[in-house]
C-alpha cells in the first residue's frame, strides 16, 4: 500500500507526535492514500511559512496488518462517527490501536460534523450526507510497533 505524508520537512524516520490539537484518530503519525491530499496539506502548511515543502512517500506491506491491533473503516459508519467525535471532544479519550484507517474529516466533513454536534442533524443523517462525498482515506500510525512496518521511499519537493 502506498502512503503519503505532507510536511515542511523530509520525514525519513517518522515518530509518534503528541498533537496540540484534537485530531480525527488521536495522536500519532498521519498518512493518506492520496498523493493529492498530501500535496494539498503541504501547500497549506507552506502559506506564509516556507517556500518549499515535501510529500513524503512510503510503503506498507499489508501482510503485516493481521499482526497488529487495527481499526478499519471502509466508509462512514456510526462507529466511525463515534470514534472521531470521541477523539475530537473527549479530553482524556485514548485508544490502544496500532493503526487506524478510514475517511478523512476534511473541511466539508467538519461542516457536516458541526451540524451533528450542534444537534441540527441526527447521526444517520450525518452518515448519509458523508456518503455523498468523495472521501479521502487516512491511516494513523498510533504506535511504534506500527511505524516499524512503514518503509520510507522518497520525498518529493513542493514549491509555491
Amino acid at each position: 500500500m502506498n502512503l503519503y505524508h505532507g510536511s515542511l520537512e523530509i520525514v525519513e524516520k517518522p515518530i509518534i507526535m503528541q498533537s496540540v490539537r484534537t485530531l480525527d484518530y488521536g495522536t500519532g503519525f498521519y498518512t493518506t492514500t492520496s498523493y493529492e491530499q498530501a500535496e494539498q496539506w503541504t501547500r497549506r502548511r507552506m502559506e506564509g511559512n516556507a517556500s518549499i515543502g515535501y510529500v513524503n512517500c512510503y510503503q506498507l506491506n499489508t501482510d503485516v496488518l493481521p499482526l497488529m491491533h487495527v481499526l478499519w473503516f471502509d466508509e462512514p459508519t456510526t462507529e466511525w462517527v463515534d470514534f472521531v467525535m470521541a477523539n475530537r471532544t473527549q479530553e482524556d479519550f485514548a485508544h490502544s490501536y496500532d493503526l487506524v484507517y478510514g475517511p478523512v474529516a476534511n473541511d466539508r466533513v467538519y461542516a457536516a460534523f458541526a451540524l451533528y454536534e450542534g444537534g441540527l442533524i441526527e447521526k444517520e443523517g450525518l452518515i448519509r450526507e458523508l456518503k455523498t462525498y468523495r472521501l479521502i482515506v487516512q491511516m494513523l500510525f498510533h504506535t511504534d510497533v506500527a511505524l516499524e512496518h512503514l518503509v520510507y521511499i522518497e520525498s518529493k519537493n513542493i514549491t509555491l
